[in-house]
């Protein structure tokens, strides 16, 4: 099992990154999601945030936005598979954990830090500032 890092890592790139890996045949667990960054103004980014929020339907039906930062991560991991409902996608999606910060069973894991980020002087925010 390969563990990666999210911490200082933009969201859609290792989102790219991780679906690649996943399509190979690897399996993934990403620790630190709530450290993860979303690059852009944070005024805007917030606004879809709760845009998509307050989109929803009655009590007993959806839809529903999530608000937890690992599931925010692994959505935008989702997004980047062919097919997640069927075929290679569906054995993809399988092979990917999130976790908010290091959990026990991954302790001795040796845990990587990819070098995926290629920003330079963007605004960003992380993800746990969308979450409260």
């Amino acid at each position: 099992m390969r563990v990666i890092d999210g911490t200082g890592q933009s969201m859609g790139r290792l989102a790219v990154f991780v679906a690649k890996q996943a399509m190979k045949g690897e399996e993934i667990a990403i620790v630190n999601c709530d450290e993860v960054i979303i690059t852009g103004n944070k005024k805007n980014i917030l606004k879809d945030f709760n845009t998509k929020r307050s989109r929803v339907g009655s009590s007993q039906k959806g839809p529903k936005h999530i608000r937890v930062s690992k599931d925010i991560v692994k959505r935008a991991i989702r997004g980047m598979l062919p097919d997640y409902r069927s075929g290679q996608g569906r054995k993809a999606w399988k092979r990917i954990w999130c976790y908010n910060q290091i959990p026990k069973e991954l302790g001795d894991e040796k845990i990587e830090k990819p070098i995926i980020d290629k920003r330079k002087k963007f605004k960003y925010s992380k993800v746990k500032e969308f979450t409260k």
